[in-house]
């Protein structure tokens, strides 16, 4: 089933905005049919695509270049408001930016980021790729795009926040997916079923409450990150979400 054990490689992201899911991969019974490893997101989606993995929670910016994909759970890093943890950071008012940070961690907000610029706020940024530590370099008319536990640790640095599934959100009135649990081939049915209940355990009630009580975070309220900014059900209109953001990744747009 992948690794040479007999185990399906899972891959996933390292983010805090990843506990809830990764909580029942370490208490339910799957935990003994996966060899489970840990990454950023753009990474996670490579290893699908180059077959290193068998499963991931990957940015679905990605499912297009897979040659196929299978959604397998019920559960996402998703959003039906601000999000808190995937922002454009800058210094000065939006229309006043002149550059822009693209986050090397991430496909799914980069291709959002450019695409609400264009389509949302009709500006014309020049963009700019970056590298370990860019985040110092936002200053001035250069933002810059941030996700995960870094965005959530810059939220005191700058002035401007612009919350990128908020926008999107705005935009469409529709729910964002930023990741969600692929497989590049089909796995069998009583494995996925099992790990669906696993990812889903430690998203709600004292599961979540375990979680949080077992996650050290001086730098952001995890009671509101995972109650009020992330969303992890997997959901119809989520879905529905879901499929409008891969026609713009299909179908861009261009002023």
């Amino acid at each position: 089933m992948g690794a040479a054990s007999g185990k399906i490689k899972v891959a996933a992201v390292s983010y805090l905005n990843t506990k809830p899911l990764l909580h029942g991969l370490y208490h339910h019974p799957v935990k003994d049919s996966i060899e489970l490893s840990m990454d950023y997101p753009a990474k996670i989606g490579q290893q699908l695509m180059d077959g290193e993995v068998d499963l991931g929670l990957i940015p679905v910016a990605l499912l297009a270049k897979l040659p196929q994909h299978h959604i397998i759970t019920d559960y996402c890093i998703g959003a039906e408001g601000p999000v808190a943890s995937v922002c454009l950071f800058s210094d000065v008012p939006l229309e006043e930016v002149t550059t822009i940070y693209l986050d090397y961690q991430s496909r799914s907000s980069v291709a959002l980021a450019r695409y609400l610029m264009r389509e949302f706020w009709h500006l014309s940024p020049r963009w700019l790729p970056s590298h370990e530590g860019y985040e110092d370099k936002i200053s001035g008319t250069t933002a810059g795009v941030v996700i995960g536990d870094r965005a959530l640790k810059a939220r005191h640095r700058h002035p401007y926040i612009y919350d990128l599934a908020e926008a999107w959100i705005t935009h469409t009135g529709l729910p964002m997916v930023f990741a969600a649990w692929i497989s590049n081939r089909p796995l069998p049915a009583s494995f996925i079923e099992a790990f669906d209940a696993a990812t889903g355990e430690g998203t709600t009630g004292e599961a979540l409450e375990e979680v949080i009580a077992a996650t050290p975070c001086d730098f952001f309220d995890l009671h509101a990150y995972y109650k009020k900014h992330i969303s992890f059900a997997l959901t119809e209109q989520k879905r529905l979400g879901l499929q409008r953001f891969l026609q713009v990744l299909e179908q861009p747009v261009v002023l």
